[in-house]
């Protein structure tokens, strides 16, 4: 039976869980993460051929991509 890699849809408000992401994305970032952690799911981009991965659009218009566990419902 088929079963669907995510849960999420395109446009989905989603929240970056800043503690999960941390050490892998740089301080400009991690600062605009603080200052609003929700973001617009706009697509969706395969990681390492075996997981998902999520481009979320930003509050300051960048998007920028995460796994789906560094992600929850906004």
């Amino acid at each position: 039976m088929y079963q669907a890699a995510t849960t999420f849809k395109i446009g989905s408000r989603l929240k970056v869980e800043l503690d999960r992401v941390r050490e892998r994305i740089p301080s400009r970032l991690q600062e605009q993460i603080k200052a609003d952690p929700r973001g617009t799911l706009v697509k969706f981009k395969m990681t390492d051929g075996q997981g998902i991965g999520v481009v979320l659009e930003l509050s300051n218009g960048s998007t920028c991509w995460f796994f789906e566990n560094e992600i929850s419902r906004a």
